[in-house]
């Protein structure tokens, strides 16, 4: 089997909003055809036209090579090696940053043939096999609304919801100020435990909750100083709460208090999360299945997780795609209790409602394990039009 032809959709919720700092509005999926007839499926959460242009970009030199280019020919099956080509290839652009992540895409797709061509589930392929005969899903929460009270009480209202709905875990995106700072929101660090505050109510003592400052805090001394009040809430973890390159501020977080440190979203490749793990001291991993680099790549992450003994918690905030890639992952990591899940019926986005025929199922609070081959997943193909001609339009409204 070969790879023939590769195509990269744009995709753009038409509801997409800037402000909303999500990047559940926009996609690139990315198709990877065969000489037999098998296409693979996959996706990575970075700007979708950048990811487009690292992939189809026609090569200069031999150390800056076309990641398309590069594919055409080979057998899918192949994947490590073909990981290593386009790392090496594409290593004077790439190595981290946009080129890891969209390598990650192709990577998943790549995943997702083999398990077609031989007629089992990706987690049946994965790190000797299935560990686990269901992946538990948190509902990762975050109302869009531009003030305090609003999006207080909306969070408490989904996160309600969420655990009517039969989710066992949640997680609070509590984004008051910060790079993340959601609709324009800009409030003192210190409100943040209102919301944690109002969120536990909502849910209950019977319920487990993480927060995600998402990099709010400018160091670990402030972040000190805010989380100290925080006892009473159980937070299961506290997710990203400072910037990414600041190792030592991690180091600090995870030795001086007890709320167990997740990192990782944002990391590019097992050599990133040796440093988060070794410098940062982190107490939860967290790769992102496209931007991590793939699979592939998730899997030897998960490897020097276990061996510290740290918990695993993928990151994703995108479509079914990303969903199914996660669970396959968890699947195989027994140190991995939840996937991040984002809902369908609590999302705002069309996109990641729409995209894929049929959403990943949740039955009475967990995923069973998919049995169809590959990723086990279906893209509707007229749903794509239509955010593609979104995306589209967007560009042509664009002035720089």
């Amino acid at each position: 089997m070969r790879i023939t032809s590769i195509d990269c959709f744009v995709l753009l919720d038409p509801k997409m909003n800037k402000s909303a700092t999500s990047s559940a509005q926009d996609d690139i999926v990315v198709l990877i055809h065969t000489d037999e007839g098998i296409t693979g499926i996959g996706e990575t959460d970075v700007n979708p036209w950048m990811a487009r242009a690292c992939i189809m970009a026609p090569s200069t030199h031999t150390m800056g090579m076309s990641l398309a280019e590069m594919l055409i020919g080979e057998n899918p099956l192949d994947i490590e090696r073909i990981w290593q080509k386009l790392y090496e290839g594409s290593a004077m652009n790439g190595r981290r940053g946009v080129v890891i992540n969209a390598m990650g895409a192709i990577d998943i797709a790549l995943h997702d043939i083999r398990g077609k061509k031989l007629g089992k589930p990706c987690h049946e392929l994965l790190m000797d096999g299935p560990k686990k005969k269901f992946v538990t899903p948190y509902a990762s929460l975050q109302p869009e609304t531009g003030s305090f009270e609003g999006y207080k009480t909306s969070l408490a209202a989904w996160a309600k919801k969420a655990k009517e709905m039969g989710y066992k875990a949640g997680k609070a995106e509590c984004t008051l100020s910060g790079p993340y700072a959601h609709m324009g929101l800009n409030e003192p660090f210190h409100r943040m435990a209102e919301v944690i505050e109002a969120v536990r109510k909502a849910v209950g003592d019977d319920f487990t909750l993480m927060v995600d400052a998402q990099y709010a805090f400018p160091d670990a001394k402030t972040c000190l100083a805010t989380i100290k009040d925080w006892k009473d809430f159980n937070v299961y973890f506290l997710e990203t709460p400072l910037p990414s390159d600041d190792l030592e501020g991690y180091r600090i977080l995870s030795e001086e208090q007890d709320i167990p440190i997740a990192a990782g979203e944002w990391l590019c490749t097992r050599y990133e999360f040796q440093h988060l793990i070794e410098l940062g001291k982190i107490g939860v991993v967290q790769p992102d299945m496209g931007r991590v680099g793939g699979l592939s790549e998730a899997c030897k992450v998960a490897a020097m997780a276990n061996e510290k003994g740290l918990t695993i918690v993928p990151h994703l905030w995108k479509t079914g795609i990303s969903i199914a890639a996660a669970t396959h992952f968890s699947a195989v990591n027994p140190a991995c209790p939840f996937i991040e899940f984002l809902p369908s019926d609590l999302c705002e986005s069309t996109l990641r409602k729409e995209l894929l025929k049929e959403d990943i199922k949740m039955v009475n609070g967990v995923i069973p394990l998919p049995t169809k081959p590959g990723l086990g997943i279906e893209i509707d193909f007229d749903a794509l039009k239509s955010f593609e001609k979104a995306a589209d339009a967007a560009v042509k409204n664009i002035r720089i």
